[in-house]
């Protein structure tokens, strides 16, 4: 068999110069964001306080390819294209005939694929003249990559990261701090929402759902400020693409195209741009890649989810989605992958599972994410993010799975990000102290009920 280079990569005048939208090759749209003011169908002129107006555009567009701006490119060239990388140690391991490929987006500051959508952010709130930008994060990376694109265009930056998070990663703060960003455990007492938390219980660990509804919050109270958000939102995959699109081209240049397309979900953003390419070509005929969303059995809004309206916040002051969610209110457990901690899915990966073009969705245990995430490091000398490790596993068991089929399958997963900040995590798993947990069946069933009734919408 030929042997293909270990690293496959990209020279700069082959990068990407357009995001992919998959939107407009889906045979049908998700349902209209709600706004909770009105009841009715979110308009531009509804996110526009909240958002800069070209992200706004952004959200609504059914153009197939937007033209990536000079100033973001220029920012990209920094630190992109990035590998995709050929496990061929953990393939020898694993004695599997599978090829398995990983893109990795670790190899710049923030660590992780949240980079691409930060850049493009701040750069159209600058050019819109907006003066500051608040957001949340959940295990840092998004907050510290906005730091990042935020020092770049000097833009201040107020971030709300959820409290177990703060207390869990100290030096995600720091790193946040260092590029001159506010950061704020959440639930805090700078806001309604998080007063109000915190009058009921003082001891709330917080979620992903609360830092937005204070960011948010924060955002439409403060003059010439606006939200940005990390994941979920049809502009945050927009920007993903080219993490698809770079690596459809370099599997090319191998002769390679992936059987299995598989990514970490959380809100959506890793998993929605690296399937972006191949999800085109599922869409329009091309080819018929099989794609496997895995998310943490603790939060598991896909496998045990209910497809319907909801609030994408606690404090109910967001526009209503129509995705897989396990309700607004549910606070989820002190998990090391605080970045998958979301209640619920990206509209458009939740139409796409809806309709099983997404083909399917796997829960996994915390302990055996870092059963897979050990023996990924100790045979691809990199140490990945708890978040990223959910992908591992999925992989790892579809390559035993080729193995015992005798099938030589091509597989890609995203490595989202490497694991350089989550070393209390590591710690607590050598210690012998992590274990799997899921919420029981009357929990999340209790969490449903929040839901609201818009069966007439």
């Amino acid at each position: 068999m030929r042997k293909v280079p270990n690293r496959i990569l990209l020279t700069e005048d082959r990068m990407p110069e357009q995001w992919y939208n998959v939107r407009a090759d889906m045979p049908s749209q998700h349902d209209p964001y709600i706004n909770p003011a009105t009841m009715k169908p979110a308009t531009m002129e509804d996110l526009t306080p909240v958002f800069a107006e070209e992200l706004c555009k952004q959200e609504f567009t059914l153009e197939r390819y937007v033209d990536i701006p000079g100033e973001v490119m220029d920012y990209y060239r920094l630190y992109r294209p990035s590998p995709v990388i050929r496990a061929y140690n953990l393939e020898k391991y694993l004695d599997t005939p599978a090829r398995i490929y990983y893109k990795y987006e670790g190899s710049n500051t923030s660590g992780s694929h949240k980079l691409n959508s930060a850049v493009p952010q701040v750069f159209y709130n600058k050019k819109q003249g907006i003066e500051r930008i608040t957001t949340e994060t959940g295990a840092g990376q998004w907050g510290t990559a906005l730091s990042m694109a935020c020092a770049h265009f000097d833009m201040p930056l107020r971030v709300y990261m959820v409290k177990i998070s703060y207390m869990q990663k100290p030096y995600r703060k720091e790193i946040m701090e260092t590029y001159g960003a506010n950061v704020f455990p959440s639930p805090s007492d700078t806001t309604n929402i998080g007063r109000s938390i915190l009058e009921k219980d003082p001891e709330n660990t917080g979620s992903l759902g609360t830092a937005i509804s204070e960011a948010v919050e924060m955002a439409v109270t403060t003059p010439n400020t606006r939200y940005s958000l990390g994941s979920v939102l049809n502009q945050v995959l927009l920007h993903q693409s080219i993490i698809g699109i770079e690596s459809k081209i370099q599997l090319e240049m191998v002769d390679e195209y992936p059987d299995y397309v598989i990514g970490c979900s959380g809100g959506g953003s890793n998993l929605g741009g690296l399937m972006s390419a191949f999800m085109q070509d599922r869409l329009t005929g091309k080819a018929k890649p099989y794609f496997i969303a895995v998310e943490p059995s603790a939060c598991p809004s896909f496998t045990k989810g209910r497809y319907a309206y909801d609030f994408c916040d606690v404090g109910h002051i967001t526009p209503l989605a129509k995705m897989y969610t396990i309700g607004s209110g549910f606070i989820p457990p002190n998990i090391h992958a605080g970045g998958l901690r979301y209640h619920g899915m990206s509209p458009i990966l939740s139409k796409l599972y809806h309709d099983g073009i997404l083909d399917e969705a796997r829960a996994v245990g915390q302990k055996d994410v870092f059963d897979a995430a050990v023996l990924f490091a100790r045979h691809e000398a990199i140490l990945p993010a708890p978040e990223s490790s959910h992908a591992i596993k999925a992989a790892i068991d579809v390559a035993l799975e080729c193995r015992e089929r005798g099938e030589a399958k091509t597989i890609l997963f995203g490595l989202s990000g490497n694991g350089s900040f989550d070393l209390a995590a590591y710690a607590s798993y050598n210690r012998g102290e992590m274990e799997n947990y899921a919420p029981s069946d009357e929990e999340i069933a209790m969490s449903l009920k929040g839901i609201p009734d818009l069966q007439g919408i």
